[in-house]
């Protein structure tokens, strides 16, 4: 199963869009993960649109519609692999020990709010993964998403940088 992963998209805002290439994935994939910061409901419906489910939480600058549509925090599973999501794992400090205990049985947690790529993975085994922002990419070179595979009980992360910096 392919999962296209999106967090921060910080939407409506100015001329800001989802690249073609971010929803070119986002349509191809089997199920769509988004880790907060939506913003407005009508991003929501607009991904769910797209044809694939969609698993989200709210973010912290999420609307109240969003928040009463969406968790805080949430699992997901996905055949034999079980995801967590949460909008903002705290400090880098001990966050995989933190995930971990806020998300146990889980093969890996989804997260977002910094806008910063990443992926980790602890001795157990645990995976983390940011996906960085399609459409606000910060400190960031070129705007990000994340896709990855579960096959069996194993899921393998990839992070996709997009063509071209966003402003």
């Amino acid at each position: 199963m392919r999962l296209a992963i999106i967090s921060d998209t910080h939407l409506p805002r100015g001329n800001r869009r989802l690249p073609d290439a971010c929803l070119e994935r986002l349509r191809a994939a089997d199920l769509i993960l988004h880790a907060g910061d939506l913003v407005r409901t009508e991003v929501l419906d607009a991904l769910e649109a797209l044809g694939p489910p969609v698993a989200a939480v709210c973010g912290n600058v999420d609307d109240a519609a969003v928040a009463a549509r969406l968790p805080q925090r949430r699992t997901v599973a996905v055949g034999a692999v079980t995801i967590g999501m949460v909008h903002d794992a705290g400090p880098a400090a001990g966050r995989l020990q933190r995930l971990r205990a806020a998300f146990p049985g889980c093969a890996a947690v989804v997260f977002g709010h910094s806008h910063v790529p990443l992926h980790d993975q602890a001795a157990d085994g645990l995976q983390i993964f940011n996906p960085g922002s399609p459409t606000d990419r910060r400190r960031q070179p070129f705007p990000t998403m994340g896709e990855a595979v579960v096959t069996g009980d194993a899921i393998a992360f990839a992070l996709i940088t997009l063509a071209g910096p966003q402003r």
